[in-house]
């Protein structure tokens, strides 16, 4: 009798570790969607690794599952692809010295825009208020108002 209740206990803990290995790895699952998301595929560039057919995006996949079954975090994986790839690999980059052209160009040229937009009106306006009639609008404003002095 003494067999069955060892027998039970060691099918239970087999059942347990099977359980807890099968929670890790849909952990380890979930957190490589999650990278593969915030990952762009270097052929499609367009797309991220999840999206990705490519099979550079595969391998790529196929790190990432490694690294984290090596216990790595996700930002260890992050800087690992970025060491490798530069900082183009992430959807989005981090802001630092090397990417403020990519977050602040936007900005930069809508104020160039802006402003070139702001002195063409500008001197758009002078030239006309600065311009003298014609003889023909002199005659034309002189019709009117005569017409309308009435």
């Amino acid at each position: 009798m003494r067999w069955h209740v060892a027998a039970w206990l060691g099918m239970a803990l087999l059942c347990a570790s099977l359980h807890a290995a099968q929670g890790d790895a849909s952990g380890i699952a979930e957190r490589e969607a999650r990278l593969s998301a915030q990952l762009r595929c270097l052929v499609c560039q367009n797309q991220s690794l999840a999206e990705s057919n490519a099979p550079l995006a595969a391998d790529m996949r196929r790190q990432i599952r490694e690294q984290l079954g090596q216990g790595r975090s996700d930002t260890e994986v992050i800087a690992f692809f970025e060491r490798r790839y530069g900082a183009f690999v992430r959807y989005e980059p981090p802001f630092r010295p090397a990417t403020w052209l990519l977050w602040l160009g936007p900005f930069l040229l809508l104020a160039i825009g802006l402003l070139a937009l702001w002195r063409v009106v500008r001197a758009r306006r002078d030239a006309e208020a600065d311009a003298p009639l014609t003889p023909e609008e002199r005659r034309r404003a002189a019709a009117w108002l005569e017409g309308n002095g009435r």
